[in-house]
């Protein structure tokens, strides 16, 4: 008998963060100079996008240089940020193509605004906008860890329920915390006051108790949800059980 699916593939997984992800920093393989911090984020295609000033090692870089670019994935939980996943994207640093600049500073800035993104289209000798061609992705999600090729990385899409899944998760941990608490408490024996929606994925949801030295519960649903109704009837059903 197949077991059913409980927690999303790890390259569906890792694309769902590199998505809500930013750039941390960058450094250059091999070379002396350590890690620089990094502006930009990532497109739709999960590719890091960089966005380099005047002075920035790579501003005037024309060579697809390879890079390590850190993304970091985080949630707010009672004003602290925490981080959800770690990703550093080896590859090639090329620059934006023209014709995609105006597209592409646009898709960064909905997630990672930036004044200077715009400034990029103006040419000259301003801001710079380089994607990184992935060779490898190296990801830490908690207590997992592992490499995707390329192929993988690339080949896999988000979550489709992802942008209705944070908005849930944002609206369940600002104002029905309580519910989580009276639902789910007594049932996985954890402090009542110090619980979290973590996660929430078509496949189920992830409860975190503890800031500092967390525990973290995964809630499989029955069977995948479908569209963001089932998924918002799913959680429901949770908040709701006594």
């Amino acid at each position: 008998m197949q077991q059913p699916v409980t927690v999303p593939p790890v390259p569906e997984r890792v694309r769902t963060l590199a998505a809500t992800a930013a750039p941390t920093h960058v450094s250059l393989p091999g070379a002396a100079r350590p890690a620089w911090c990094a502006r930009g984020g990532v497109d739709h295609a999960g590719r890091p996008v960089l966005l380099v000033g005047p002075g920035d090692p790579l501003h005037g870089a024309r060579d697809e240089p390879v890079v390590t670019v850190d993304l970091v994935a985080s949630r707010s939980l009672g004003g602290v940020e925490l981080p959800r996943g770690l990703l550093k994207v080896q590859g090639w640093a090329q620059a934006v193509p023209e014709r995609e600049l105006r597209a592409t500073a646009v898709a960064i800035a909905d997630r990672c605004p930036d004044e200077a993104l715009f400034e990029v289209l103006e040419g000259a000798d301003g801001p710079r906008l380089l994607r990184v061609d992935v060779g490898q992705v190296i990801y830490l999600t908690g207590p997992e860890s592992g490499v995707l090729d390329a192929e993988e990385y690339l080949g896999a899409a988000p979550d489709p329920l992802a942008a209705a899944a944070e908005s849930m998760v944002r609206h369940v941990n600002g104002a029905h915390r309580d519910r989580l608490a009276a639902a789910l408490g007594p049932l996985l024996d954890l402090p009542a006051d110090d619980l979290w929606l973590w996660e929430l994925d078509r496949f189920g949801a992830t409860v975190r108790s503890g800031l500092d030295d967390p525990t973290l519960i995964r809630l499989p649903w029955p069977a995948p949800a479908a569209d963001a109704g089932s998924l918002e009837q799913a959680l429901h059903c949770l908040l709701c059980h006594r």
